[in-house]
């Protein structure tokens, strides 16, 4: 999902992760299984922010997760550098795990409160080597300094400082082990508006500074398009759009990214009473037992009879833009297709 121009860090191909419903006294028989992450397939190129989103409980972040291994996939593979991740053993792993870290949601549960933060950054470093018992304290000072933490703060615990500082040390805990690739697991959605930016700002800098590449995961679309060079929407467990982030907001193809854009407000009184917009109808259906064909038809003020019949395949309509919609399918070109004037996220925030 890629030109040849581009080579990509990390391969995702057809990953599913699903979980288990036990029922019985014991709970050791199998009656279901809940599809949270089912049958994603894409690319993320080494130096680039692919932003990840979709409404709470899509999958986005069982996928971060599974990316990582955290939570070991049920089929499919993760290349890392060329290497599948799920074939590997935990010790084999754990050399690997050096370049792939994580920046987590909430930082004071991801922070243990009997350990000093100084401590907690300096972990990593002491796990896979890369300082000593004797030198740990320097390099935890000059992480402080990157992310912009008095480094004279290092003996405190976690409860000592506000969210904004918790998550930037949540950032140089990431940035201690000298990783490659970091999932963002909506690393400011737990934080006060007026902190925000300035988390995004320091993701971005560090980004340009020490060459890492990001899976974004989010919610807030201005803060996605801000910061990300493509963006993957994600609904019911699949990735149905992706795309380079100015074609994706400002000609978004798939009815549920279409319907994710109109939701987000214009200030401009004059605009919002113009705009065309996109409505779901009905709930979201349950990742336990969702639709046939494509899940999003029984939703859709577009669907006709393929959607209910067989799921449509994640196909390039334009350059670099990619849409799981029977819509664009080649049956499908007699049919109009949704007319969607361009969408201006007039929210979209200038963080600087």
């Amino acid at each position: 999902m890629h030109d040849g121009h581009d080579e990509a860090l990390v391969e995702i191909r057809e990953l599913e992760v699903h979980f288990p419903i036990l029922a019985g006294v014991l709970r050791r028989e199998t009656v279901g299984a809940v599809r949270a992450v089912d049958g994603v397939t894409l690319d993320i190129r080494r130096g680039e922010t692919l932003g990840l989103v979709g409404e709470s409980g899509c999958g986005k972040s069982t996928l971060g997760r599974a990316i990582l291994q955290l939570i070991r996939p049920t089929a499919g593979q993760v290349l890392f550098e060329g290497q599948d991740l799920t074939t590997l053993t935990e010790a084999t792993l754990r050399p690997l795990r050096r370049k792939m870290q994580m920046i987590f949601q909430d930082p004071f549960s991801s922070l243990n409160p009997r350990m000093s933060v100084g401590k907690a950054v300096a972990e990593p470093m002491l796990v896979h080597g890369l300082a000593t018992r004797s030198e740990w304290r320097e390099k935890v000072a000059e992480l402080f300094r990157l992310v912009r933490l008095d480094p004279g703060m290092i003996n405190r615990y976690p409860h000592e400082f506000s969210g904004g500082q918790r998550q930037r040390i949540g950032v140089a805990r990431a940035l201690a082990a000298e990783p490659l690739f970091i999932v963002c697991d909506e690393p400011i959605s737990a934080l006060d508006v007026s902190i925000q930016a300035q988390i995004v700002n320091l993701l971005e800098e560090l980004r340009e500074r020490l060459g890492l590449t990001y899976l974004f995961v989010a919610h807030d679309l201005a803060v996605v398009r801000h910061l990300s060079d493509r963006v993957a929407v994600m609904y019911l467990g699949e990735v149905v759009e992706i795309a380079p982030k100015h074609s994706l907001y400002d000609n978004p193809l798939h009815p549920y990214t279409q319907a994710l854009l109109a939701a987000v407000p214009v200030p401009d009184r004059a605009v919002e009473a113009r705009r065309a917009r996109t409505l779901l109808q009905g709930e979201v259906p349950s990742p336990r037992n969702p639709p046939g064909g494509c899940r999003l038809h029984p939703r859709c003020p577009h669907a006709f009879a393929p959607c209910a019949l067989k799921p449509p395949p994640l196909q390039e309509i334009v350059l670099g833009h990619f849409v799981a919609c029977h819509l664009y399918d080649r049956q499908a070109q007699d049919r109009p297709h949704p007319t969607t004037p361009a969408v201006n996220v007039a929210t979209e925030q200038t963080y600087r």
